[in-house]
């Protein structure tokens, strides 16, 4: 069964997913001679009637424009060079695979650093010398892979993990496809073709804060720009080989896009094509995508072939659909795993653009971050979260709760719940102009804002009990820095405090850094004043401790264990939260 699942507001997207079954036939290509026909038959079945989905390898280039060469030697065992199963129209398919699936590993660089890095000297020597401006030089990993679930499943668990992709499943027998390319190839719409290259990578931060330094710093970075603005401009002259003279036109340059791990810079290049154009041409004029070459292309796909030791394969080809009538959508084959079922392996190619600005600890860098999907914990389903205070009609530090609930919406891709918020408090106010009451606030993944209100009774006598947290949070955790319905991180903590008979845990990360409790910030102090752990220490952005922070009562230093505890033994340890505030507190 093939699986089509693009992200809302794609070409070819819907509500569901696609399920095609089994094929009425396939188109295959297993030598250079075959490729063109191959693609010459998908148009024909097309024009037919019929849905295409398929592949396209990277090792099928030198097939549509002879100027360009490939790197290593492809084996018997490998994928075609263009395979693509042809069906009537999409069928029913399983409401979801099964949760709590995930890809095997671990993972293993097939090339080892120190080849990476000759490889990356040899590139940087070409650059200097005028060969190419920006090589995207790329690494296979592989991973032992067994039929212990499904890979349906796992291709499941993959979207999961990635956020905005194309992503298609294909099952060709002995090989499994699983792909969640965020990059669109090209998609074809009667006359107008799109592309929309990515270039450009930054690291996702943990928190809202640290997520906007890294966005501005990709943004006002050079390099990542330029790489960017030159694949652009390669794209623009592809497409002009084919375009109606005039047409081409580049309406979005540089523009960020979210995903869980990673930002990405795209642009949007757009042309009018003839109507004769054919799938082969468009694969002729564009193939492969100029962002997994380089620039410029043809003398930059020759390096490639010279420094990669390993066929690329399906990897940096494409992957899609052709719709009845020949409209079409293609992804460039990142984020794609190729299973060998009967061989028990699994590769998962990685890469990045060098320049002349290059250093290899960074692009490897890259690399890793890129590789991240395949061991990222699915997201599980969550709300976000606030609790705030409201005492005789009035809300405590509503716009500063408020605000973080936006920040955390827009850190995970979601719309701006502030309309929904604020309706759900006023009528939660309107009901409630007398007394102190507990108010919990949710938004769901739609946006649908929902409260629970309960009594809240004045803060008990005496400090807040804490107990030491025997295991450390991992600080790296994005659940850490947001305030949502997903506790798991928290539970532990909570249970250890219930059985130790504490009120609350005192958490810690794995470097031994005091960080917050399970349900607050905490401070402590010293001749010199309050003191709080820095987010980064791996803790939530406490309304109440930012209030603290921005009028003075309170700073940021990293505090240590042996520092809490001589602090509650001096009565010099709070615990802290907008519900309850300030409050004097103990270790057990």
């Amino acid at each position: 069964m093939q699986r089509v699942d693009f992200h809302p507001g794609e070409p070819h997207a819907s509500e569901r997913p696609s399920w095609f079954g089994e094929p009425v036939r396939t188109v295959v290509a297993s030598s250079l001679d075959e490729v063109v026909p191959a693609l010459r038959r998908v148009d024909e079945a097309a024009s037919a009637g019929l849905w295409a989905v398929g592949l396209v390898a990277y090792d099928a280039a030198p097939a549509l424009d002879r100027a360009l060469t490939v790197p290593g030697q492809r084996g018997a065992d490998d994928l075609p060079l263009v395979w693509f199963g042809l069906h009537e129209g999409p069928v029913p398919g399983p409401e979801r695979p099964s949760d709590g699936v995930g890809v095997p590993g671990p993972w293993r660089e097939r090339v080892g650093r120190e080849a990476y890095g000759r490889a990356f000297a040899e590139v940087q020597a070409a650059i200097r010398r005028g060969d190419t401006y920006q090589t995207n030089l790329t690494l296979p990993l592989v991973a032992d892979w067994d039929d212990s679930a499904d890979d349906l499943a796992r291709h499941e668990a993959l979207l999961a993990a990635q956020g905005r992709a194309f992503g298609v499943y294909l099952d060709l027998g002995r090989h499994h496809v699983l792909s969640v390319s965020p990059e669109l190839f090209f998609a074809r719409r009667g006359s107008t073709v799109t592309t929309r290259p990515m270039k450009g990578t930054a690291r996702r931060g943990r928190s809202s804060a640290e997520d906007e330094e890294r966005l501005a710093a990709l943004l006002a970075s050079d390099k990542e720009r330029a790489e960017n603005v030159m694949i652009t401009d390669l794209l623009r002259n592809d497409l002009g080989r084919l375009a109606v003279p005039g047409t081409v036109a580049v309406p979005a340059l540089c523009v960020p896009e979210r995903y869980p791990t990673v930002w990405q810079l795209t642009s949007t290049v757009t042309a009018e094509v003839p109507p004769s154009t054919t799938l082969a041409d468009l694969f002729g004029a564009l193939f492969p995508c100029g962002s997994v070459t380089g620039a410029p292309k043809v003398s930059t796909a020759g390096l490639i072939s010279r420094v990669e030791p390993h066929a690329r394969g399906l990897y940096c080809g494409a992957v899609g659909v052709v719709a009845p009538g020949g409209d079409a959508t293609f992804s460039v084959a990142i984020r794609t795993l190729v299973a060998d079922t009967r061989g028990g392996t699994a590769t998962y190619g990685v890469g990045s653009g060098v320049t002349v600005d290059s250093t290899a600890a960074g692009e490897h860098d890259e690399l890793l971050a890129k590789a991240a999907v395949l061991t990222a914990t699915p997201r599980p389903p969550f709300d976000l979260l606030e609790t705030l205070r409201l005492e005789d009609g009035s809300w405590w530090a509503l716009e500063e709760h408020l605000r973080r609930l936006g920040s955390s919406a827009a850190y995970f891709d979601r719309d701006d719940p502030l309309v929904a918020a604020r309706e759900a408090l006023g009528e939660v106010a309107a009901a409630h102009p007398d007394g102190r009451w507990r108010v919990r606030l949710t938004v769901d993944e739609q946006g649908r804002a929902s409260t629970s209100v309960q009594p809240l009774p004045p803060n008990p006598d005496g400090p807040v009990t804490l107990v030491l947290a025997t295991e450390p949070v991992d600080e790296r955790d994005v659940f850490l820095a947001h305030k949502t319905t997903w506790r798991e991180v928290y539970a532990p903590h909570r249970a250890q405090a219930d059985a130790a008979g504490a009120d609350d845990a005192l958490l810690r990360n794995r470097q031994g850094q005091v960080t917050e409790t399970t349900i607050g910030s905490v401070a402590l102090r010293d001749e010199d004043g309050w003191w709080t752990p820095p987010v980064s220490c791996g803790l939530l952005p406490g309304v109440e401790r930012g209030l603290a922070l921005a009028d003075g009562r309170l700073r940021e230093r990293v505090l240590t264990i042996a520092e809490v505890r001589e602090a509650a033994a001096r009565d010099a340890l709070l615990c802290m939260n907008s519900v309850r505030g300030w409050r004097r507190a103990t270790l057990l």
